[in-house]
């Protein structure tokens, strides 16, 4: 992948205040309207979809409402919070598109649609993976392996059954070492205590012998005065544009932490100078970098980087089979989705997160559930 000029991109993923975004000034004055005006407005959506036909259009409005249900009861079990009637809305309306279709075969993908809401809405947020990657190199200690756990975008609202998965997860794997790459909160509870207190119980929890290593995010959701609270007198180191080195066995690794701001031609100097100050008097050790989004990844394989590790795509959070992510929030589109990526010596893995982006964001997963990485890293004897 050839490394591309933004400098001429006027907007950027992740920038700005979320309050600010258009999408979600909308989304929330969807939000606002009262429940049974909002249900006039999807049983006119329904009845346009049917083009008049009454039965149908009630039949189809049934569904939009069992959708409602659906989003309604999830903070009810615990299982997802935030904004209930623009993730309604977003249904209704792929509900129409299917509804014009000719009856009867309409009603098998309506019910088809009721089963993948369910799932996409209900269980998939909450399957969380381990992903397991090995990398093997001749600049780490061939006598013995470094596990590291990696993850990101935990986007946390309130305790669920997958804060507690990943919990159980670092408890029982023991890695040596846990690193995070950014975006602590659901953008829908920024500034919310319990939403803190969340966070800060997950923190809390996580320990490793080489210690646990954290990065921002997007500017729009890891503002420095919230994240300096997040991690205050938890045994967390927080990078900042620094680079910090561990042992392992007789060889040394370095990991650097970049701060994200989405503008590649702001952050690649910042990261070289990272990188490189002070400079290596006997070549540079096996390097590890840590930055929110996958952008900046040709201009840390040019730099030298041997491992990269990103999030923020969430793997597109919505998959389609064969095709992967609709959307990636990533500057070079799906090129760098979710996954394990060679670029020249340089790896990349670009975690599909944990959480759910809040707000404005879909409050689902479709072929593309949450997960933890657990990576081996293992020396080779030099030739």
């Amino acid at each position: 992948m050839r490394k591309r000029d933004f400098t001429a991109v006027r907007r950027f993923p992740g920038v700005g205040t979320p309050g600010g975004n258009f999408v979600v000034r909308v989304a929330r004055r969807i939000e606002a309207v009262p429940a049974p005006w909002f249900a006039l407005g999807i049983a006119a959506l329904a009845w346009a979809a049917a083009r008049g036909r009454i039965g149908w259009a009630a039949g189809l409005f049934a569904f939009m409402l069992g959708d409602w249900l659906l989003v309604v009861l999830l903070p009810r079990f615990r299982r997802s919070f935030g904004p209930v009637q623009p993730q309604v809305l977003e249904l209704a309306v792929l509900r129409a598109a299917f509804g014009l279709l000719p009856l009867p075969w309409a009603i098998p993908f309506q019910v088809a649609g009721t089963a993948l809401a369910f799932d996409a809405l209900w269980i998939e947020p909450h399957r969380l993976q381990i992903t397991r990657q090995r990398l093997v190199s001749p600049k780490l200690d061939a006598r013995a392996s470094l596990r590291m756990l990696q993850f990101g975008d935990l986007h946390i609202e309130r305790i669920t059954g997958r804060e507690r998965r990943l919990v159980a997860i670092a408890a029982y794997h023991q890695p040596d070492l846990i690193v995070f790459t950014g975006d602590f909160l659901s953008t829908s509870y920024l500034d919310d205590p319990e939403a803190h207190a969340a966070c800060r119980w997950v923190l809390s929890h996580l320990n490793a012998p080489l210690g646990v290593l954290v990065i921002s995010g997007s500017p729009a959701v890891d503002r420095d005065p919230t994240v300096e609270k997040l991690v205050a007198d938890l045994p967390i180191r927080w990078l900042r544009d620094q680079r910090v080195q561990i042992a392992h066995g007789d060889r040394v690794i370095e990991i650097a932490g970049v701060t994200c701001t989405h503008r590649p031609f702001v952050d690649a100097p910042r990261m070289v100078k990272v990188l490189n100050d002070p400079p290596h008097d006997d070549g540079r050790p096996f390097t590890i970098l840590l930055y929110h989004s996958p952008d900046l990844a040709p201009d840390a394989a040019d730099a030298g980087v041997d491992l990269m590790l990103s999030g923020h795509t969430h793997g597109g959070q919505v998959r389609l089979p064969f095709y992967g992510a609709l959307v990636t929030a990533s500057l070079y589109g799906k090129a760098f989705e979710s996954g394990r990526y060679a670029l020249g010596a340089m790896t990349l893995y670009v975690s599909r997160g944990v959480g759910l982006e809040g707000t404005a964001g879909p409050r689902v997963r479709l072929l593309c559930p949450p997960e933890v990485v657990m990576w081996e890293l293992a020396g080779t004897t030099r030739r």
